[in-house]
């Protein structure tokens, strides 16, 4: 069991974030929790790191949140895997996009989908799920609660 110090840590880098994330291997999803600012986070982050000239080789990656399983990364063609999110750097511009268009106007409680524009044949979704405003990303962890 983590001390409530590292708790604490792992509350505020959720926060710092801005949205949740977690994997579901037997749905083959990776679902994103935010508000539609927190949502907009992701997707800087996707485009900070896709805008990155460090990112131009292969297998370039970035870890995301407290636990860093999450990946944005580059590979030859557009992929979402159980480690993670991966293209040719503009792929993942436009995927940036299309979060920032798509989030910017869903409605609280809508799920977002971006596998069949992204990468269809993909074996994992990539899903946003639209929560409401005052949603505290550390709160959805259950691991540090």
């Amino acid at each position: 069991m983590p001390s409530e110090a590292i708790n604490e840590s792992t509350r505020r880098e959720w926060r710092l974030l801005g949205f949740y994330y977690e994997r579901d291997d037997e749905q083959k999803e990776w679902r994103i929790l935010g508000t539609r600012e927190g949502l907009g986070a992701f997707a800087h982050q996707i485009r900070k790191y896709a805008n990155d000239p460090a990112s131009s080789q292969i297998s370039e990656h970035v870890h995301l949140g407290p636990y860093w399983y999450l990946e944005i990364g580059t590979s030859s063609a557009p992929e979402i895997t159980d480690h993670w999110i991966a293209g040719p750097r503009q792929s993942l511009v436009a995927l940036a996009a299309e979060i920032e268009i798509r989030a910017g106007t869903a409605k609280e409680g809508e799920a977002l989908t971006f596998k069949a524009q992204f990468s269809p044949s993909s074996p994992y979704e990539l899903t946003l799920n639209v929560q409401a405003e005052g949603f505290d990303p550390a709160l959805a962890d259950p691991e540090c609660q």
